[in-house]
């Protein structure tokens, strides 16, 4: 009979069966799942799994010639890549990753319009997501490119791209139909003419259709931008569902009339636009917008008044960032009682909030889940007492850090 000794020796991982192995190495992290691989043979094969790997994105130097690198990505179904750092040829890339759907420039400032070309040789129909953010080298011949060969693109990273212009937006609405996620952050010389032509409103190209299936789109700091951009978006991009306008200093009220037409439009982050005021927040609650999330925290001209707005028309809010605005106790108990859903409040250095406010906020808001009391100078302990009784709090940011209650 097998004693009980000899069972337990027995009885070690390395007997386990391969399927065992691999639902047991799905949960390691990506160095981990590397280390895994270089124990044995059969440790390797386990790893080496499709299912183990799924969904996670390689990063990578590529600086020297490794000629098992692609071939070992291709073997674990790896189609997900992020360049870290550049020294060889983007064609290399699309070559050994046949089926790629996402890759990451982001930050490589060695990348050109001549590096893009050779990556766009031929047409890549799997490539869904890429990302060249801070890819400053590039110009309008690259979108040129992408427009041409990436034509099922569906998030479009350009974000602090400086030599982009309207000419760029005009080839990617020419050729870029399925794109749902376009930043444009930074991109200085855009102006309400380039987001006309994403808008498919372009006068210069009856083939330029424009992006009409874009649901989410970033337009932060791009200083050109004025409301004619605003009524473009109302006008053309009847899907989208968030927009990003932070920094546009020459967006005003105005504009705001536009985004309220927008009955799919769910998040705005006007965070730093100096010419918004209460009226704008009017505009944007009669138009009786669905917004979710909004974001005016540093617009100087944002008082109480622009709470009353918003408590008697943006019914659907969840998310309210107003740091640095100039709001009271008043203006928090116009809202606090009418919109009991609210999840997230940002309050930061709103110096006029007091305890009574943070009272009033502990007595209506008990769905709650984070608050940003940073730089509120006129708050005690008895009200932060408060705060720290909401039911389901997690997030409580006091400092230049969040704490977790």
């Amino acid at each position: 009979m097998e004693t009980c000794e000899t069972s337990l020796k027995e009885n070690k991982i390395s007997c386990l069966f391969p399927e065992i192995l691999t639902m047991i190495f799905k949960y390691l992290d990506v160095r981990d799942k590397g280390c895994a691989a270089q124990v044995c043979v059969a440790w390797r094969e386990a790893a080496y799994n499709r299912s183990v790997w799924r969904n996670i994105e390689a990063k990578l130097h590529l600086r020297k010639h490794n000629p098992s690198l692609f071939p070992s990505l291709v073997q674990r179904g790896i189609r997900r890549v992020q360049v870290l750092s550049l020294r060889r040829s983007l064609r290399d890339v699309m070559n050994g990753v046949p089926n790629i759907e996402s890759l990451n420039l982001s930050g490589c400032y060695n990348v050109t319009d001549i590096g893009i070309s050779y990556m766009c040789s031929k047409e890549v129909s799997t490539l869904t997501v890429l990302n060249l953010s801070l890819c400053k080298q590039i110009t309008d011949r690259s979108l040129d490119k992408i427009a041409g060969t990436l034509k099922n693109l569906e998030e479009l990273e350009l974000g602090g791209c400086c030599n982009i212009t309207n000419n760029g937006l005009l080839l990617i609405a020419w050729g870029l139909k399925r794109l749902r996620v376009l930043n444009l952050r930074s991109c200085r010389h855009i102006t309400d003419i380039g987001i006309g032509h994403v808008s498919g409103l372009s006068k210069l190209a009856e083939s330029a259709e424009g992006n009409l299936e874009l649901e989410h789109l970033g337009l932060q700091d791009c200083q050109k931008l004025t409301d004619q951009a605003l009524m473009n978006v109302s006008l053309g991009l009847n899907n989208l569902r968030s927009i990003n306008l932070s920094f546009c200093a020459n967006i005003r009220d105005t504009g705001l009339k536009c985004l309220a037409k927008m009955g799919s439009l769910s998040h705005v982050n006007l965070r730093s636009c100096d010419n918004i005021s209460d009226i704008g927040i009017a505009y944007l609650a009669d138009g009786g917008s669905r917004i979710q999330t909004l974001d005016v925290s540093f617009c100087d001209k944002i008082g109480d008044q622009a709470l009353v707005h918003i408590s008697q028309g943006l019914y659907n809010l969840r998310s309210l960032s107003l740091n640095a605005c100039h709001v009271t106790d008043e203006g928090l108990n116009k809202v606090v009682r009418t919109l009991r859903d609210l999840t997230a409040l940002n309050i930061g250095q709103c110096s006029r909030i007091t305890d009574k406010g943070l009272g009033l906020i502990g007595d209506f808001l008990t769905n709650l889940r984070e608050i940003d009391l940073y730089g509120c100078t006129s708050i005690t302990t008895v009200g932060l007492e408060r705060i720290m009784q909401l039911p389901h709090l997690s997030v409580l940011n006091l400092g230049l850090w969040h704490k977790r209650v």
